[in-house]
């Protein structure tokens, strides 16, 4: 069972608090990869985890920030945070 703060858990997440089946992503992967993925048995190229956000109504960087916070609002806060001042030190 992935742990609470891992990709696989936050696509069961996401995809459990849109209450879409696993079948609902037919028109991107199938039921068996998505399975996959959720039990950390596969990881998904940036293109697939795109289409699987398309299919979610979120954003890509939605299910990674899952992934990294579990959904912790203080964790949350401080990653957008981090996030904003590596962009801008990239930028200048």
């Amino acid at each position: 069972m992935p742990s609470k703060r891992s990709l696989p858990a936050a696509l069961k997440m996401a995809r459990k608090a849109r209450g879409l089946s696993q079948e609902a992503f037919s028109d991107v992967s199938s039921r068996t990869y998505m399975s996959s993925l959720e039990r950390g048995m596969k990881s998904p190229t940036l293109n697939k985890l795109a289409a699987i956000s398309q299919v979610l109504a979120i954003h890509p960087l939605t299910l990674l920030m899952l992934s990294h916070t579990g959904g912790n609002n203080t964790e949350t806060d401080a990653l957008i945070a981090r996030i904003r001042r590596e962009i801008a030190t990239l930028k200048s």
